[in-house]
């Protein structure tokens, strides 16, 4: 079968229902009727005040009652109807979420606040944007101005606490008159927002689809629960790729800047309650230090109040994992911003549970003030203390209401005065450098009694200050140049509105210009750094030195929040110049995000067209032709045509009905540059054709081929969603012409589990079964054989040995027993940096690519090449070629990857396999190698239908 039941194509169809409506309709009937269950006595209900709807009045139980889930369809509903029965809230819409609803957001304050909202709005603007002000005037605004406060709920829909209690957090602003709450409405413009609207729907119906409270569950979720990434969306906020993101980032950056950002997550800490800042070291070089210390004063705010109500639990710093390094959350990406981003992560489940008893959280420390007792802990308790903890946030910004709006203004100013002079930041390759030239420098005895006899030998030179951490080559620079001649300028625009959704301001020049001796065309985009945001500025061009965070000589290290390194200038593989010195020229600002240059049309020939295999929006203009049954061609050797060269993989599209305008509406749209010509084009060529395309999923989702679905859509690649089972079942190759395995689509790197089919709906459950060496490898080796292919990434790639290719590890070594086994992490340990690989381009993978390219490693596989056998064989296509390929992060033994392969062509009987052992779409930011991929899906394929053809 293809398939299993209708599970097909852009989706892997629970996804298509649930775009559709159909399964939140399915889920929701059954919740309904499950809720009528649940439904309190009227007794039980707490008296309506102020004419404002309590929740238990609208859903029939309170917020946090056991066993019980409000979906964000009820939500929406009691949040309209709150907005109508109250003057103290506005409702509105931030946007329209993946699968088309309304992201709502709450704007709670007084009447005559709210009447003075837009003054509010502009007052917050000016601070937060720190331009042409005094301090005096910012002092005045501040004064004037009332601090906007930011909090969410439900960005990873599992964590239900979140979500829910964002709308008793709602009903308490709005309706209380206490002295405290009314307060709050006086000082403040308060944001409250729903962070993942359609996850909130899918996780609740599903928990409340049994009428058997004791069987209630999320766990078995079938599908993710963002429509493409899931747990993702909360790695997507500096890149803005999900629509919910975007809008988020729009609101905090765009129209409201708040000066506290507080998102609410729910992993708490073993055998306590609930994780709050501060966070452990480190935290990125480039942040303020005013936001790290806002950090400090909210998260003590937060932590006092929950002890001074008796909230025993609640933790900081090293009770748990989190910091401040990557910029990719959402409460991150706020530090970046100036705004103090808060993280708490609390324990809690609908369902009632045992708080485990952990003899280390026994004992008090500063880290964890007061202990708790272990007991059944209820999911009132939960919300009571999310709610503790969002009013601990606001007293504290009503109480600091000048100060923390000053604190934002500060931020900004420093960074647009750091952007206007020489200015350092320094990491800790700067340490390395400033502690080896004072050992190779002439011996320092520091003199006086203010140096103790211990400390003294720690002292050095004070004049390597300036010649080493202040020499003028270290400098941060005082802009970008992205300059508009680089090969694929698409997706250079492509990165610029990445900074442009983040509020970066970007210039582009109108005329040519010349900076540091070099000339630069008009069009090419101006990034200055003397900004407020200054420090996501340097964050996204420059590269992230992690420090090596070692336990002590020997030990494995201590892994980063997330990832080490991530600069997503050199992730997407655009061209930029640093410029060191204050510069200016002919430059317009770039109001909003745009689409790419139109491409010129060139030539005038009338035989067909030559379009350059560089640019990525090339697959899209191929991929329309393709499904208009027109003819594409790649040509193996490059050629020069009328004056125009063009590198290996070129397309040639001869001259037919309809192909004209496709091409012209690809260059006109999407920046791809078309040159007509008299004549075909000489030399060899393969011939392409639509393909087949299985990307491979499980029950439950993998995120890595969510990012891929979400990608091969932005691309137009058509393609099904394909399951263990299908794969089984053997005959693929009637189907498919390649199967594609992203990353945890055999193994995973997070636990999982899968349900008895019995206890799911039907409907679900030919999603479920894991891919095996035992039934799935014999299936995909008579695929490949019979001219199928087979992309894999990253550890995916373990089907290499499983179809017996002429390939091993890199990274191994032999064991005290004489066996193979992994490097350990003491050894190797590379989590999430970027390295740089030679390429191969006369290679149909790397048709489009130059010579070197920056891949996403994160602990990937690398391989070691063996000679060919009967009926397979292997050739490097990408490989590292020297010991330090180190670009961005950390990378702890890099030396055992010399040489060794990551992206190799495998040929096995009459088909390919491709093995991609870096994340070559990591969350659809390493634009760098999406040609990778992209020529992967179509080589193959033609390939093997050019040689049946022979």
């Amino acid at each position: 079968m293809a398939a299993p039941l209708g599970f097909r194509s852009a989706f892997c169809r629970a996804a298509t229902e649930a775009k559709e409506g159909m399964l939140m309709r399915h889920l929701f009937t059954i919740a309904l009727a499950s809720a009528a269950v649940l439904l309190t006595q009227p007794g039980e209900v707490s008296a309506q005040t102020s004419g404002v709807t309590s929740p238990a009045q609208a859903f029939g139980f309170p917020i946090g009652a056991d066993y019980s889930l409000i979906n964000y369809d009820q939500a929406q509903e009691y949040w309209r109807r709150i907005d109508a029965e109250s003057d103290r809230v506005q409702v509105v819409s931030l946007g329209k979420t993946a699968e088309g609803r309304d992201q709502l957001m709450a704007i709670v304050s007084s009447p005559e606040n709210l009447a003075k909202l837009d003054t509010y709005k502009s007052i917050a603007r000016r601070l937060a944007r720190a331009e042409n002000l005094t301090e005096a005037q910012a002092l005045e605004l501040a004064h004037e101005g009332k601090p906007v406060v930011w909090i969410d709920g439900g960005l990873h829909s599992t964590e239900t606490v979140g979500a829910q209690q964002i709308t008793q957090t709602l009903y308490e602003l709005v309706n209380g008159d206490d002295a405290e709450t009314t307060r709050l409405r006086n000082d403040l413009v308060i944001l409250l927002a729903f962070a993942n609207p359609d996850g909130m729907n899918l996780v609740s119906n599903w928990y409340m689809r049994n009428a058997d409270p004791a069987q209630r569950e999320m766990r078995n979720i079938p599908t993710l629960y963002q429509k493409y990434v899931g747990h993702d969306n909360n790695r997507d906020f500096y890149m803005s790729n999900m629509p919910e993101n975007i809008n988020i980032n729009n609101a905090l950056y765009r129209e409201w800047f708040p000066q506290i950002v507080f998102n609410h997550h729910q992993t708490g800490p073993e055998g306590m309650v609930v994780f709050i800042p501060p966070f452990r070291d480190p935290f990125n070089y480039n942040l303020d230090p005013l936001v790290i210390l806002g950090l400090d004063g909210v998260g003590a705010a937060m932590n006092t109040r929950l002890i001074s109500e008796g909230k025993a639990g609640s933790g900081r710093r090293s009770v748990a994992t989190y910091s401040n390094w990557t910029s990719g959350t959402l409460r991150s990406t706020a530090l970046f911003h100036n705004s103090v981003g808060i993280l708490t992560e609390i324990i809690g489940d609908p369902t009632p549970y045992d708080l485990p008893l952990v003899a280390r959280q026994q004992l008090a420390r500063n880290d964890l003030p007061m202990p708790i007792a272990p007991q059944k802990w209820h999911f009132m308790q939960s919300i009571e203390y999310s709610l503790s903890m969002n009013r601990a946030v606001l007293d504290y910004a009503s109480r600091n209401a000048e100060a923390v709006q000053m604190s934002i203004y500060r931020m900004g100013a420093n960074g647009i005065e750091s952007g206007q002079r020489d200015s350092w930041t320094t990491t800790p390759k700067d340490i390395a450098r400033l502690e080896a030239a004072a050992r190779s420098g002439p011996a320092f005895a520091p003199t006086g009694a203010r140096y103790s006899a211990g400390g003294a030998g720690t002292v050095i030179n004070p004049t390597l200050y300036d010649t080493v951490l202040h020499a003028p080559e270290a400098r941060d620079p005082r802009g970008y140049v992205i300059p508009a001649d680089q090969a694929d300028l698409p997706t250079a625009v492509a990165f610029v509105n990445v900074l442009i959704k983040g509020g970066v301001d970007v210039e582009r020049a109108t005329s040519t210009f010349t900076v540091g001796g070099k000339t630069y065309p008009a069009g090419s985009y101006v990034v200055k750094t003397a900004q407020a945001y200054r420090a996501n500025i340097l964050d996204m061009f420059e590269p992230q030195d992690h420090p090596d965070d070692i336990p002590f000589p020997g030990a494995a290290p201590t892994p980063p929040y997330d990832v080490s390194g991530y600069t997503l200038a050199y992730q997407m593989g655009v061209k930029f110049d640093r410029i060191l010195d204050g510069f200016d020229g002919p430059f317009q600002r770039v109001n909003d995000v745009m689409a790419p240059p139109p491409g010129e049309m060139s030539g005038r020939g009338r035989a067909g067209f030559i379009i350059s295999h560089e640019v990525n929006n090339t697959f899209i203009v191929q991929n329309r032709l393709l499904k208009a049954g027109a003819e594409v061609f790649w040509l193996s050797d490059p050629i020069t045509v009328d004056g125009q060269s063009f590198g290996p993989g070129a397309l040639w599209i001869p001259a037919g009905e309809g192909v004209r305008d496709i091409v012209a509406k690809g260059a006109q749209d999407l920046g791809v540059d078309v040159h007509a010509v008299a004549s075909a084009p000489r030399g060899e060529r393969l011939k392409l054709a639509p393909v087949r395309i299985g990307l491979v999923d499980k029950y439950g989702g993998v995120m890595p081929s969510g990012w891929m679905r979400w990608l091969f859509e932005q691309y137009e690649f058509d393609f099904d969603v394909v399951f263990p089972q299908e794969i089984d079942a053997g005959g693929l190759k009637d189907r498919y012409d390649v199967l594609v395995f992203s990353t945890d689509s055999i193994a995973s790197r997070r636990a999982s589990s899968q349900p008895a089919p019995e206890t799911i709906p039907a409907e679900f459950r030919p999603m479920l079964g894991t891919i095996t060496p035992e039934r799935s490898t014999p299936q995909l080796a008579a695929f490949v054989r019979a001219g199928g292919s087979i992309v894999a990434i990253g550890n995916s790639t373990s089907l290499a040995s499983q179809l017996g290719l002429p390939v091993r590890s890199a990274l191994v070594e032999t064991g005290p027993g004489g066996e193979t086994v992994e490097l350990p992490p003491a050894k190797f340990f590379i989590p999430g940096a970027i390295m740089t690989n030679k390429v191969d381009p006369s290679d149909p993978l790397a048709y489009g690519m130059s010579d070197t390219v920056d891949i996403y490693f994160h602990n990937s596989p690398s391989f070691l090449l063996g000679p060919a056998t009967a009926d397979a064989s292997v050739r490097p296509v990408a490989w590292f070629a020297s010991p330090d390929t180190l670009r961005s992060g950390w990378a702890w033994g890099q030396a055992y990857l010399d040489k060794s392969v990551s992206i190799v062509d495998a040929r096995l009987g009459q088909g390919r396999v491709f093995l991609m052992g870096p994340e070559v779409v990591q969350r659809a930011q390493s634009h760098g190698t999406y040609k990778f991929l992209f020529n992967a899906l179509m080589f193959g394929p033609a390939e093997a239908k050019a040689k049946s053809a022979d």
